[in-house]
């Protein structure tokens, strides 16, 4: 990168004869400017002058030099600029920042990967302990908690480079560690797509680790309250290393379906379709809860959950908004579609139940915001926003329907237990977003993202009815690939480990599987005591507040007292 050094002397005259100072500057001595700094037209500009680069602030035609005075943002600008190359801070020879190195992508590819971690861990950690019933907050918040933690490390020890790295197979890559500190510091680059990243590898390896995390933890939604812990931790790194890294080398790392076209922007197919069906196939081997479980399940904290709804809901702009790999007019437009999205599905959601039930649900709400985030993430960058407003009718409508509809009709959906739906919420919203894109796909923004220059939806014409054909085939694929897998390794837990837990244990929940409870409503330390504290086996009496300490509401399987005052 050239480098123009400034003299005292050289800004003073510069300076003077463009416009006139008011009151002196503590100019440096020596400063350095870099060749390609952008300055408002506005105000500056750069133009070239005997090979070097000057600057100087634009005068009206009409007034003469002398006649001009800088204004005080103008000299603050300036001032910022020689400051800036006084620091160093774009030196080509600092090793921290090498010349590739683009600070504002890397800046905000970082915000967005912290934005997805926190939609996982407190985000779901959060919603998945508060929305189960009480006896279950511990173990549900606990297995989000585990599998955050067990995806990181095989994430780093092999299954990165099976997902982004060298093609082995057309759906996967070859397996390698990432952690070596030349592999990490050197410029991102996903060598089957030939997208080359301006920030390390180290940013790039984290970022796609967080959505790798969020979909195991979105699928451990579909066996909570009964799935064996011990089961669900071998169970986490072997679906991530057979199953996830396949979906994401074929979609995002350069394999058979990106390279035939296949719009998946964010999303919608390798985490949110994945997840869906891979949880009702893991939720069929596993078996269900205990009956009265699934006759009243009630959330244990209706504002807990909501927060942690809150966090999912503004961490999704890093999801859609970190996936162009950079801080572009597409992240800009994702973030606004997502928004748009899910509000809109929200309020479908709400109106659909306020019109046959009656009463606004605030899970229901949950449920929609869900939705809505699901459908628009395999379009968030590609779609034009009315269009966005478009897929949040449809995601707060039609799974709605599906759940609450189909749901109860289908014999199948009856006998396999999804705890909190996530077929529904996710892989029939995936699949539902996935196909709207192949017929919303808008040419100029696919152009921005797509290395296809004919890309388009169905809605657009010209070759958009191949596209949508594309988006229907590449959802089959996952969808078999999930149900495939999913069930090959429970099966082969299974011949080492119960994937169910023990009635006894179902009945009693996190103080027999953990040894703690989410709210301590007796003694510390005190284990839970059929004899002395089920109010259905002694008739108990509390002499203080002179209350009566009744049976929960909760149905037979939940723990703990409320006491009558």
């Amino acid at each position: 990168m050239a480098y123009r050094p400034w003299s005292r002397a050289m800004l003073d005259r510069r300076l003077s004869h463009e416009f006139r100072i008011l009151g002196p500057l503590p100019w440096p001595f020596q400063t350095k400017l870099p060749s390609q700094t952008r300055l408002p037209p506005s105000d500056l500009c750069r133009r070239p002058f005997n090979s070097f680069h000057t600057i100087f602030f634009r005068r009206p035609p009409h007034q003469h030099s002398h006649r001009y005075q800088a204004s005080f943002s103008d000299l603050k600008l300036i001032i910022k600029l020689i400051a800036m190359g006084t620091t160093g801070a774009y030196d080509a020879l600092l090793p921290a920042v090498p010349e590739w190195l683009n600070k504002g992508d890397n800046a905000w590819q970082m915000t967005a990967s912290t934005l997805v971690s926190i939609q996982s861990v407190p985000g779901l950690v959060i919603l998945y302990g508060s929305i189960v019933k009480k006896k279950w907050a511990v173990n549900s918040a606990f297995m989000a908690l585990y599998a955050f933690a067990a995806v990181l490390i095989c994430w780093v020890l092999v299954c990165y480079r099976m997902a982004f790295g060298d093609q082995l197979l057309p759906f996967w890559g070859k397996g390698a560690p990432a952690l070596g500190q030349k592999y990490l510091i050197r410029q991102a680059a996903v060598p089957e797509t030939g997208s080359e990243p301006f920030y390390p590898m180290a940013t790039l390896v984290y970022f796609q680790f967080t959505f790798a995390a969020i979909t195991l933890i979105l699928l451990a939604g579909s066996v909570l309250g009964r799935m064996n812990i011990k089961a669900w931790m071998a169970f986490v790194p072997l679906w991530l290393i057979f199953s996830y890294t396949v979906g994401a080398f074929s979609l995002w790392g350069g394999g058979f379906l990106y390279q035939w076209g296949v719009i998946d922007y964010s999303g919608g197919y390798v985490i949110h379709l994945s997840s869906g069906i891979a949880g009702l196939t893991a939720a069929y081997w596993v078996g269900p809860r205990l009956k009265s479980d699934r006759e009243r399940f009630p959330p244990n904290n209706v504002l807990l959950m909501l927060a942690g709804a809150g966090l999912l809901w503004m961490g999704w702009s890093g999801f859609n908004g970190g996936a162009p790999y950079a801080a572009n007019i597409a992240a800009s437009i994702a973030v606004l579609n997502t928004n748009i999205c899910a509000a809109t599905s929200l309020l479908v959601w709400t109106s659909l139940d306020v019109i046959f039930f009656k009463k606004p649900s605030v899970i229901g709400a949950v449920q929609g915001m869900m939705t809505g985030l699901v459908c628009i993430t395999p379009g968030a960058g590609v779609v034009q926003s009315w269009a966005a407003i478009v897929m949040g009718i449809l995601s707060g409508s039609i799974p709605w329907v599906s759940m609450m509809i189909l749901h109860k009709k289908s014999k199948l959906l009856q006998k396999v237990d999804d705890t909190l739906g996530v077929f529904h919420t996710h892989a029939v919203a995936g699949l539902l977003g996935g196909l709207l894109t192949g017929l919303l796909a808008e040419p100029a923004l696919c152009r921005l993202l797509k290395p296809e220059s004919n890309t388009r939806g169905a809605f657009y014409g010209g070759n958009g009815g191949k596209q949508f054909m594309k988006q229907i085939v590449a959802a089959l694929f996952v969808i078999g690939w999930n149900i495939v897998i999913t069930t090959l390794i429970l099966l082969a837990i299974k011949l080492f480990l119960p994937l169910r837990m023990p009635d006894e244990e179902l009945v009693i929940g996190d103080d027999a599987v953990h040894g703690e409870e989410a709210y301590a409503l007796w003694g510390d330390g005190e284990r839970y005591d059929p004899t002395k504290h089920d109010p259905t086996k002694q008739d108990w009496h509390v002499s203080s507040y002179s209350g009566e300490i009744a049976q929960s509401p909760y149905g037979s399987g939940a723990r703990g007292v409320t006491v009558e005052l």
